[in-house]
């Protein structure tokens, strides 16, 4: 079998277990984007994507997200990785929505990189379901003064929230924290109406609570390979 038709074929099964999620949640399928999470894997794939309709695509690594971005300009490109002050003006000049914003300093460097860049960037608030400092995310209790940094900050527009579910625990649970919370934000700020959660494991719970936007990478492109040594 080619590559493209494994990707042919998991594509296929991807867009159908979004459709019967959305069936069960009582949601239509185009609430739902899917982004194609390429990290790891080469261009090649992520142009076989594009070919067969998936527009959005997601890096985790600037040093792997730049040089594919710029091979592939027409796609939107979202970064879902921690990312770091340093490099929030390299990410900021080609991804159309960063995922993992969480703190302050990293609002201030993506704004400015935007503007330099000359470009408006959408923003979600990455949320700690879990308080892990490993994993990244604003506690809940700091969600909104940090929203309110990024609705002042020029260039950036707040979108919503995003979380991973934690590891071992209920994912439909964790998402009904997460759906709670985004309503809380969107009280407040009513265009930040983004959900990004549910993953290859994980995306039916999601979609049951109120995501808009599926993270999808094993599921599509099959197992990463390991890490060399």
């Amino acid at each position: 079998m080619s590559r493209r038709e494994e990707l042919v074929a998991s594509l296929a099964a991807v867009r159908g277990r979004l459709a019967d999620a959305c069936a069960a949640a009582g949601r239509r399928p185009d609430e739902v984007t899917l982004v194609a999470v390429t990290k790891t894997r080469p261009v090649e794939d992520v142009a076989l994507l594009a070919e067969l309709g998936v527009r959005d695509v997601a890096e985790s690594k600037d040093q792997e997200a730049a040089p594919k971005a710029a091979a592939l300009p027409g796609l939107t490109w979202h970064f879902v990785g921690r990312l770091q002050r340093n490099k929030a003006r390299s990410v900021a000049a080609y991804a159309s929505v960063v995922h993992s914003v969480d703190r302050a300093p990293l609002v201030d460097a993506l704004a400015d990189g935007a503007a330099r860049a000359g470009r408006d960037l959408d923003v979600l608030l990455q949320v700690s379901l879990d308080g892990d400092p490993e994993r990244g995310g604003v506690l809940p209790a700091d969600l909104l003064p940090l929203a309110e940094r990024v609705a002042s900050a020029g260039p950036l527009r707040l979108r919503g929230v995003m979380a991973v579910a934690p590891q071992g625990a209920d994912p439909g649970a964790s998402f009904a924290e997460l759906q709670a919370l985004a309503e809380r934000l969107r009280a407040e700020h009513p265009s930040a109406s983004w959900v990004s959660a549910g993953m290859s494991g994980d995306l039916e719970a999601a979609v049951a609570h109120g995501s808009t936007h599926v993270r999808v990478g094993t599921a599509l492109l099959g197992q990463r390979p390991p890490l060399s040594r």
